[in-house]
């Protein structure tokens, strides 16, 4: 697959107006290409902020979903590209596998890579995933991340081959923490990661796109549950996490852990049970 090399990290911002004047273009494959950013910088400030309101401890090492905060721009470049065959309005995040070999930090010079694979049909429309490396220049990727995403209404073709089986944590009957979240937590995760999707920032534009109302990032969910099990996992570590139903903002969510033999399983529910996100914290193969 052929390299594009970046200058400087695509803006987020004029990223989303491409994308609403490109919503109803695209072709029938994915682009053939990897994106690369070399020498990417990391902001402490940023990385601070980002700690502040995904709830982790500030410090010299990245948070461990921080990483996709570098490589998001990347792949709304590739999304929001005439070529793409889905629209990247409206789109939602269905699942997001992390595995981080070891911790990054503050100040390395780390090489981004994204690139687009797996375009599928979905029951309601159709997916597919963007695969994202982080690491420095010589060595393998130390952090690693495939997000799904799904487009309602789009269409694709079924797949020849099967998806890996999603997480099935084991978490009891008893949650472990009730947390109250804030209505605006969806613009307050736009902000420091530049995910301005509407589905999270606006009641109306979300039930345009089929939500019931202005939902949580299924990013920021995943790092607050982590967050809350920081110093009780390894460093080189298998997240895996699926974003089962939207959690609506502002609303009460209920935290359901248990240790594992070599890791942890988790859940993240709704007053009367519903799964909005299921997690499995598993050693680095």
């Amino acid at each position: 697959m052929p390299t594009e090399t970046l200058d400087s990290a695509p803006t987020l911002g004029a990223l989303y107006g491409r994308a609403l004047l490109t919503a109803r273009s695209g072709g029938s494959t994915l682009p053939d290409r990897t994106l690369e950013l070399v020498n990417a910088t990391i902001d402490a400030d940023a990385v601070a902020d980002y700690a502040h309101v995904c709830g982790f401890r500030v410090g010299g090492e990245l948070p461990i979903t921080y990483p996709h905060m570098l490589a998001f721009p990347l792949q709304m470049r590739l999304m929001t590209d005439r070529e793409f065959p889905l629209p990247a309005p409206g789109m939602v995040h269905l699942r997001n596998v992390i595995t981080q070999q070891r911790p990054l930090a503050v100040g390395e010079p780390l090489v981004v890579r994204v690139h687009a694979e797996r375009l599928v049909a979905h029951p309601k429309g159709a997916q597919v995933d963007l695969v994202s490396t982080v690491g420095l220049p010589d060595e393998e990727a130390a952090w690693h991340s495939r997000s799904t995403y799904f487009v309602r209404g789009a269409s694709a073709e079924e797949p020849t081959d099967a998806a890996p089986p999603e997480p099935e944590p084991h978490v009891g009957d008893r949650p472990h923490a009730v947390w109250t979240v804030p209505g605006d937590i969806g613009r307050r995760y736009a902000a420091v990661s530049g995910d301005v999707n509407p589905i999270h920032v606006n009641g109306l534009a979300a039930k345009a796109f089929g939500m019931p109302g202005t939902i949580a990032h299924g990013m920021w969910s995943k790092a607050r549950v982590l967050a809350a099990l920081a110093g009780r996992t390894d460093e080189a570590v298998t997240v895996d996490a699926v974003f089962r139903s939207p959690l609506r903002i502002p609303s009460k969510a209920f935290l359901y852990t248990a240790a594992t033999k070599d890791g942890w399983d988790a859940a993240l529910r709704s007053k009367k049970g519903k799964d909005h996100l299921l997690l499995t914290v598993r050693p680095a193969s």
